[in-house]
């Protein structure tokens, strides 16, 4: 954590606050792998952090509060989603390569954080601009590097002159996510392996990028 912590009234947090409310927020998403979002209590993630209600509400206003400041650190984090679209060959066997770890990455991503996403996916679907604002801003940077890979490969005649970077960019983030947020629903019932699910996205990627079955 770097920068100053205040607490809710507005005191600038000394080592050992920072470190308190560090806790509190730690204990809090390990909660939220286990626990419905909503049935998490001021008091359970005090009485899991050692400290009492009194000290948590010096930090955080409820435990949406919270929540959204863990969601925010995640966004922070999110932003180096970038990194597994910027600057990489999509031609030849180079961009299968690109498709498969592109795919790896995000998919880990969304799997060390699924606790936190689900509930920002939850706040964004019922209309809360908090977590869709926070939703937004983890994946804009990634899906703003797709944009540029597209266009780059447009500029270059490989892409056709009609597709919309943007709009191609967007649409394989948004089925990236869903996915992702989606796995065992995908493969109860359906037949379908979990470990199916990655070389098949990144043949999706690889045709939405450039328009062509991959080079393996």
């Amino acid at each position: 954590m770097t920068g100053q912590v205040r607490t809710v009234d507005g005191r600038v947090a000394g080592r050992r606050g920072q470190a308190t409310r560090q806790k509190l927020l730690d204990c809090l998403s390990e909660m939220l792998g286990s626990s419905p979002y909503r049935d998490v209590k001021v008091i359970d993630v005090a009485r899991k952090a050692g400290t009492s209600p009194a000290t948590f509400y010096q930090y955080f206003p409820d435990v949406e509060g919270a929540v959204l400041e863990v969601a925010d650190e995640l966004a922070k984090e999110g932003t180096g989603l970038n990194e597994l679209a910027s600057g990489r060959s999509w031609v030849g066997k180079a961009g299968w390569q690109a498709a498969e770890e592109l795919v790896d990455g995000f998919l880990d991503f969304w799997r060390r954080n699924d606790a936190i996403l689900r509930v920002i996916d939850l706040g964004s679907a019922e209309g809360d601009k908090r977590f869709n604002k926070i939703r937004v801003k983890i994946l804009s940077s990634f899906t703003n590097s797709l944009t540029d890979a597209v266009k780059e490969l447009q500029g270059k005649g490989k892409v056709d002159k009609d597709v919309n970077p943007a709009a191609v960019a967007g649409s394989l983030v948004a089925m990236l996510a869903a996915v992702a947020s989606h796995q065992k629903a995908l493969t109860t019932g359906t037949g379908v392996k979990v470990g199916e699910l990655r070389p098949n996205l990144a043949l999706l990627v690889h045709l939405g990028v450039t328009g062509k079955k991959p080079t393996k």
